[in-house]
This record gives C-alpha cells, sequence and structure tokens, in this order.
C-alpha cells in the first residue's frame, strides 16, 4: 500500500499523476490518492470577491485563515473542481475512482481549534472564530471497504470536527496520517518542486536523503522554511509512525509516482 499526496500549486500535471497511478493500480499496487488545491481556490476567491488571506504563526510556518466564507470556497473548490477532475482522468484510464472529502463518512476527523496565534508586526496575536483543525483519527474502515471492493479513493480535505463541523486541516499532515493508519510501505508528497531543496529554487541544490534521526540538525532546518517545515516534519512523523519511507517527489513530469518510488526526489527514512 502507498499514499500519494498531490500538491495543488501551479505547474502540477495531474493527468501524469492520474496515469501513472492507474498504471500502476492495473499492475496490483493498492493505493490511495490525496490532494490539494491552492492554487484554483486563491484564483476562484479572488474572481468572488473575497481574496484570500495568511496568517504567520510563531513558529514561521503559514496557514489559510478560514472563516465560513473561505471554507465555503475551500470546498467548492477542493471537493467539487480538483476532486472531480482526478476522478475524471482515472475514469479514462479505466480505474474505478472514487472522490470523497475527509468531511465524508468522517475519513479525518478532529479538533476545531478554538484559537490560533499569529505574528503581526512582530507581536503574537490570537485570531478566534477560524474553520480550522488537525486530522487526528482516519476511517480506515471506509476505506478498506472501498479499497476491497476495487475502488481507488481519491480523498480531500476538508476534515471534520468531533461536533460535525467542516474543518480546513493541512492536506499533507492528513496524508500522513493515513499512511501511518493504512501501515503504508510508502508515503509521497508530490509538489511543483522535486524535492527539498538547499538552495531554493535552485533545483540543482536537491538534498537526496534526509535520515529522520537528524531532521532537526541544522542543514535540514535551514532549508525547510514555511510550509516545506511542516510538510519535513510531518514526513518524521510518518516514519516514526511505521511508515517505511516518505518521498518528495516531482508532480510536473511523466510517470511521477514511478520516478519516486524509484528514488527520484528527497526521501525520508
Amino acid at each position: 500500500m502507498i499514499v500519494v499526496k498531490v500538491g495543488g500549486s501551479e505547474g502540477i500535471n495531474y493527468e501524469a499523476v492520474a496515469k501513472d497511478a492507474a498504471s500502476l493500480w492495473k499492475e496490483g499496487q493498492r493505493l490511495v490518492l490525496v490532494h490539494g488545491g491552492s492554487s484554483e481556490t486563491n484564483k476562484i476567491a479572488l474572481a468572488l470577491g473575497h481574496p484570500p488571506q495568511f496568517l504567520t504563526h510563531p513558529g514561521g510556518m503559514t496557514s489559510r485563515l478560514t472563516d465560513r466564507r473561505t471554507l465555503e470556497i475551500f470546498e467548492m473548490v477542493y471537493c467539487g473542481l480538483v476532486n472531480k477532475r482526478i476522478v475524471e482522468l482515472l475514469q479514462k484510464e479505466g480505474v474505478n475512482a472514487i472522490g470523497l472529502s475527509g468531511l465524508d463518512g468522517r475519513i479525518f476527523e478532529g479538533k476545531r481549534k478554538e484559537a490560533v496565534k499569529y505574528v503581526e508586526n512582530g507581536k503574537i496575536k490570537i485570531h478566534r472564530g477560524d474553520y480550522t483543525g488537525s486530522v487526528e483519527r482516519v476511517n480506515i474502515g471506509l476505506l478498506t471497504m472501498l479499497l476491497e471492493a476495487g475502488y481507488l479513493p481519491v480523498l480531500t480535505p476538508p476534515a471534520v470536527s468531533y461536533q460535525g463541523e467542516a474543518i480546513n486541516t493541512d492536506g499533507d499532515t492528513a496524508a500522513s496520517m493515513l499512511a501511518v493508519s493504512l501501515k503504508a510501505e510508502a508515503l509521497l508528497l508530490l509538489s511543483n518542486i522535486p524535492g527539498l531543496l538547499a538552495n531554493f529554487p535552485d533545483e540543482s541544490s536537491l538534498i537526496r536523503e534526509i535520515p529522520a534521526s537528524r531532521v532537526n540538525d541544522p542543514e535540514y532546518m535551514a532549508v525547510a522554511q514555511g510550509r516545506m517545515k511542516k510538510k519535513v516534519l510531518g514526513a518524521v512523523e510518518a516514519v516514526q509512525g511505521g511508515v517505511g519511507r516518505v518521498i518528495f517527489g516531482d508532480a510536473r513530469i511523466e510517470e511521477p509516482i514511478r520516478r519516486a518510488l524509484e528514488g527520484a526526489g528527497t526521501v525520508v527514512r
């Protein structure tokens, strides 16, 4: 079993991802796809007159400010446009894919945050009323049932809170929790860069491997800034949780899943 998380930034080759996933599926490789949709969400939010806003947290990471209107736009794009685009591509390749959000069947479940700390003009402030949270439980029973029935699950945030509210959640973290819960042999995090870069955006500075035991070394943390820091820490948690390896790969190329499994990209083990 492998879990493949496809990012939502500009430049993602969804056709190549779907074709590669379908080919592996037909060869007997069981897999689950998880995807994002940040770029499309930003475009549509702007078009609808509700531009995206982001918060920078004390640890240096950023997240989308998610009020109720933003959550609705988020659901429209992630659960509708992007999810069904990927399902359609897989169906064209002869794979019976089924698209679901973490809200459906409580696939991704967790606690809604009561407040979010962020930094503004050097001061730490508190934002309340955000529809965000972290995945703490995965409905493995539902996913196992779908996989055993021959369906390829295509999953996306939002998750659901314990009170039944839709909550925006980080897709990489959700994929990591999913990989641990499924006891996956590999978790692939595919995006619009070839892996972790020592000198971003110089793609020739690719870091080939990060031992999980050394992830907090200055040489790695110095280059894993912003969202990449969260990805790297999530990768380590997945490895520590029993996932064989986590690979940061390139979703712009042909055969992105196979290439990543063959070692192209950055491997955390």
